[in-house]
């Protein structure tokens, strides 16, 4: 075991898969030399060369384009687009292409790529740097979407989806990076070198996509969050007192369903929180399916915490971001009901 922020996690993870597989290739904007704007392929190109980590044109859609046309002829791109936020140019690439190419082939061809960005706020990067994207891929059939909230999943979920023989969005919480954040932002940064979930075994392990983890087991309600908002959901319950049981989802495509309903079916209450704006977020989904399937064994409504339906702001980000006294103001809420 070694003490990794996720920052080195996710370096490991490609380091290590590299070094398994030589059709494993790594490329984005500023990735090689340079090593990254948060220095996650930092090393990579000194220890690989440069035809296997290697800088490109500042355009997402040549980037993914190159990706899928490698991938067709049997390499495995892990690319990193430096910002989710700047995806955008690229998505008609991922969506009609990377997810649709194994079925318009009959089975012939896979898509085997991994497309790394990182996601979300609280860095004070405003409406342009702190979006959370994560809906408009799940809504796409052929895809497989992850996102780690921690150094030990980060580099078992990243080495499983360079392994996957299928495209996979790769969201990697920018505020995590360096350590678990509770919403606090007044409090000083907690480093992974003291959390138990920075240590990251050595070498090579995965992760099996598609299976969420309980960290907080409880017996009141059920908190359903992802990324960053598994540690604001621990403040809150920790701060409310209500026994909550948090599953981190780790994996939004696949889903782990059974977990969810295991829960919710135990508990009778749930919380969804994420940070993403409200509207047709993920959260819609994971209300719909906890409504479809736990409906005998509701006590009280869903409810959901989530960003504001409004661009991302700088001014105001503490009032945007989802945090600890709101998802425990939902915890009051579907306790009281």
């Amino acid at each position: 075991m070694s003490r990794m922020t996720m920052i080195e996690a996710i370096r490991s993870a490609m380091d290590v898969a590299m070094g398994r597989d030589d059709n494993v290739v790594v490329f984005g904007e500023d990735v090689g030399y340079f090593g990254g704007v948060f220095r996650c392929t930092q090393g990579l190109q000194q220890k690989y060369g440069s035809s296997r980590c290697f800088d490109t044109p500042i355009s997402e859609l040549g980037i993914v384009g190159a990706a899928i046309g490698m991938a067709a002829y049997g390499l495995r791109p892990c690319v990193e687009v430096q910002f989710a936020d700047y995806v955008y140019p690229a998505y008609d690439q991922i969506v009609s292409e990377a997810a649709r190419l194994r079925y318009r082939s009959n089975g012939e061809f896979t898509c085997p790529i991994v497309i790394r960005m990182p996601t979300g706020g609280g860095i004070f990067g405003g409406q342009t740097h702190s979006q959370s994207p994560e809906a408009l891929f799940t809504h796409v059939s052929g895809l497989k979407v992850v996102v780690p909230s921690n150094p030990r999943d980060a580099k078992g979920l990243l080495i499983a989806a360079i392994e996957d023989p299928d495209p996979v969005i790769f969201l990697e919480p920018k505020r995590l990076y360096n350590g678990p954040f509770d919403g606090h932002h007044e409090r000083p940064v907690t480093p992974w070198s003291r959390h138990s979930l920075g240590e990251v075994p050595d070498g090579h392990y995965a992760t099996p996509l598609g299976q969420a983890e309980i960290r907080r087991h409880g017996s009141d309600a059920t908190i359903l969050a992802y990324g960053t908002m598994v540690y604001v959901s621990e403040a809150a319950a920790e701060e409310t007192g209500i026994d909550a049981e948090i599953i981190d989802l780790r994996t939004l495509l696949p889903l782990d369903l059974d977990a969810i309903v295991a829960s919710v079916s135990r508990t009778g209450r749930c919380v969804i929180v994420h940070e993403a704006t409200l509207t047709s977020g993920f959260g819609a989904e994971l209300a719909a399916l906890v409504q479809q399937h736990c409906f005998y064994q509701l006590e009280a409504p869903i409810a959901r915490v989530t960003g504001w339906d409004t661009p991302y702001p700088h001014a105001q980000e503490w009032d945007y971001f989802p945090g600890p006294a709101r998802v425990g103001q939902a915890l009051r809420d579907v306790m009281e009901a």
